[in-house]
C-alpha cells in the first residue's frame, strides 16, 4: 500500500470518527410537532419500555424534567396567551416541569438552545412557573404524547396526565 493510500485511509477513519463524535445531540427517540393555528409544540417522544417514569429515575419527583427526550420541548405561541391564567408574550419557549405526585410545576424558559437536561443552569431565564394538577390515567400509555388546542396543552405518559389551560 502506498503512503498516499495509507494517508487517505487514515483521513477517512479520522473523519468518520470525528463526525460520529461531533453529534452528541443526535436524537435517540422519535420527535413530533403538534400544530394548531396559534400553538406549536415540538418534542421528543420516548417510550416507557417497562420503566417506571414519574417519581422514578426518568422523572424523579422534585427534580426538573425536560418533558420529552433529547432537546427540551419547545412551545411557540403565535400571539400573546394566558398560560394557566398567567400572561405570556408571543414567542418560542422551552418547556420543563417539576413533577410531584399530585401537582406539577410547569416552567417556560426563554432559552431554546440549551440541551434538554440543562434547565437548572438557565433557571434565571425562566419566564414563568405555574402549578397544574395531575390526573391519573386508567391505563398505561407507552409513548409520551403531547396534544395542543386553543384551550390546553396536555402531556400524557405512563399513567399520568397534566393539562395546562390556554386562553388565546
Amino acid at each position: 500500500m502506498s503512503a498516499r493510500n495509507a494517508l487517505l485511509i487514515l483521513f477517512a477513519i479520522m473523519l468518520g470518527g470525528s463526525a460520529a463524535y461531533a453529534q452528541p445531540n443526535h436524537p435517540h427517540s422519535p420527535h413530533d410537532t403538534i400544530r394548531t393555528k396559534d400553538v406549536t409544540v415540538t418534542y421528543g417522544r420516548p417510550y416507557k419500555k417497562g420503566r417506571e417514569i414519574f417519581g422514578a429515575a426518568i422523572a424523579p419527583y422534585g427534580k426538573t424534567y425536560r418533558c420529552g427526550a433529547d432537546e427540551p420541548t419547545k412551545v411557540t405561541f403565535a400571539k400573546d396567551v394566558l398560560f394557566a391564567g398567567k400572561p405570556v408574550k408571543a414567542g418560542t419557549y422551552s418547556f420543563f416541569a417539576v413533577p410531584e405526585k399530585d401537582k406539577w410545576t410547569i416552567i417556560l424558559n426563554s432559552n431554546v438552545t440549551m440541551w434538554g437536561t440543562d434547565h437548572d443552569q438557565h433557571a434565571d431565564q425562566d419566564v414563568l412557573k405555574v402549578d397544574v394538577p395531575v390526573e391519573a390515567l386508567g391505563s398505561s400509555l407507552e409513548q409520551l404524547t403531547m396534544t395542543a388546542n386553543d384551550h390546553a396543552i396536555t402531556l400524557a405518559w405512563d399513567k399520568t396526565k397534566v393539562s395546562i389551560p390556554l386562553k388565546m
